[in-house]
């Protein structure tokens, strides 16, 4: 447990979080791209493209997604590991800070929910 007594603990643990977040949806953005590139480039030229290249886009993309949403969720999980360790003087008088691990996790299921949907997609 934390004995600094200093709200700037838990405010520059939400920073690292909401980093964690952002670079999470960067992953998740660009994983999409790269899935979605494939199919472009093999609608633009079908006979230029093999069909191992489309698929290698595809799994790349996928591989992205599942980075993003695995950062985002292990990024929740030690922000909570945080909390936990802070006194109930850190916090600021009716500040909730689990708002973070709300979005971190919204976040980490819609990317897996993403990556099921393109699968179910690819193989349908």
């Amino acid at each position: 447990m934390s004995e600094l007594k200093d709200p700037r603990v838990l405010f520059a643990a939400e920073r690292t979080l909401l980093a964690w977040n952002r670079t999470s949806l960067s992953l998740i953005a660009f994983g999409f791209i790269v899935e979605r590139a494939g199919l472009l480039i093999h609608a633009i030229a079908p006979t230029m493209v093999h069909s191992t290249q489309s698929a290698l886009a595809f799994w790349v993309g996928l591989a992205f997604i599942a980075l993003g949403s695995f950062a985002s969720a292990y990024s929740a999980w030690q922000y909570s590991v945080v909390l936990r360790t802070l006194s109930p003087a850190e916090y600021p008088p009716g500040y909730s800070a689990k708002w973070g691990l709300v979005v971190n996790g919204v976040v980490a299921l819609l990317g897996a929910l993403l990556i099921f949907s393109l699968v179910g997609w690819h193989v349908f």
